[in-house]
């Protein structure tokens, strides 16, 4: 018993001269952070490789859900266009017969045609006697007349087309200067 009493003093005595707490003497044992920290730490790395799995996790389901979307959106606009492409077909077809009745076809198609792309939010650039924007317009001829305004559009060479406030091709004009 005297044996554990003189180890205790010694004990006592070493951390009072070498003033070592405890905490610092349980510290170096573990490899340098008191196990109080240590165990922090392992909390603190743990929430953090669970929250950028979780991150990794959202960018790759919304990279997928974009392209869904996307090819979603696409195979919606091609299907309101088949039906177009389809009678296209079938005017070819009886193109010898009656030309009055195949030019009253391609009306109606070019009707259906402008119904598909209306129905995607697509429409067409209103340009003829308007005034002339750099932004939906694309000048082609530049011609003098004094019976016209300046900057007036006088003939559209080929119809231009937006969807909301994107230009997904302008029109082609010929502009009065």
């Amino acid at each position: 018993m005297s044996d554990n009493t003189n180890l205790e003093n010694e004990e006592v005595e070493l951390e009072n001269e070498g003033g070592n707490t405890e905490i610092e003497i349980e510290a170096a044992e573990n490899g340098g952070c008191p196990q109080g920290e240590n165990a922090e730490l392992d909390a603190l790395n743990d929430k953090y490789i669970r929250l950028y799995a979780e991150y990794e996790n959202f960018r790759k389901r919304t990279a997928k859900e974009k392209d869904e979307i996307y090819s979603n959106a696409a195979a919606d606009v091609l299907k309101s266009i088949f039906p177009v492409l389809d009678n296209f077909e079938r005017a070819l077809q009886f193109s010898g017969d009656e030309p009055e009745k195949v030019l009253e076809g391609l009306k109606m198609i070019e009707t259906q045609f402008l119904n598909a792309l209306a129905k995607v939010g697509v429409e067409e650039i209103q340009a003829e006697g308007g005034q002339f924007n750099p932004e939906l317009h694309n000048a082609v001829f530049h011609e003098q007349d004094e019976n016209q305004p300046e900057n007036t559009v006088i003939e559209v060479l080929q119809k231009g087309y937006i969807k909301g406030d994107r230009v997904l091709r302008p029109a082609m004009v010929r502009v009065v200067n």
